[in-house]
């Protein structure tokens, strides 16, 4: 399996989620509002709370690329390291749930013609029996969850 250093510095530094983790998922969705406004939404992980209420940072310093942060996603506590953060565009990082599940978060923000912005979450997930405790189908669900909650969120 890979380390985390190496899933941190091949994968997400890179841009890129584990395509070999038996756990992977790709979703997007097109919002009816400027890609500054929903990356001011994405970006500001603090606020997720309001709009997300499943997410809650504990502990969060400068959204930069080495920056760590703690933060809870439904009861379970992750452990976080920032990878790519390219103001406007891309918010990627690595992370370790439970000292073994390991995985790459890469969210992209897109602007479209006519106003409006397409966000894509990639996520890639791995550990022992990640695809039996963490099928694809779940994470999907969660990712479709939040790109809902940021698109209602961005449209009010």
């Amino acid at each position: 399996m890979t380390s985390l250093n190496d899933l941190h510095t091949g994968y997400a530094m890179q841009g890129r989620i584990d395509e070999r983790a038996p756990v992977r998922n790709t979703s997007s969705i097109e919002i009816d509002a400027p890609a500054e406004k929903v990356w001011a939404l994405l970006s500001d992980l603090r606020g997720w709370e309001r709009w997300w209420p499943e997410h809650k940072v504990l502990d969060l310093g400068a959204i930069t690329p080495g920056a760590t942060f703690r933060w809870r996603l439904g009861g379970v506590r992750i452990r976080s390291r920032f990878a790519v953060v390219t103001e406007g565009r891309e918010l990627t990082w690595s992370g370790v749930v439970l000292g073994v599940y390991k995985a790459v978060d890469r969210n992209l923000v897109e602007a479209l013609p006519g106003g409006r912005t397409r966000v894509t979450i990639s996520e890639s997930l791995a550990g022992p029996l990640a695809g039996l405790l963490y099928p694809a189908a779940k994470l999907r669900v969660g990712h479709e969850r939040f790109l809902t909650a940021i698109k209602k969120e961005a449209e009010k």
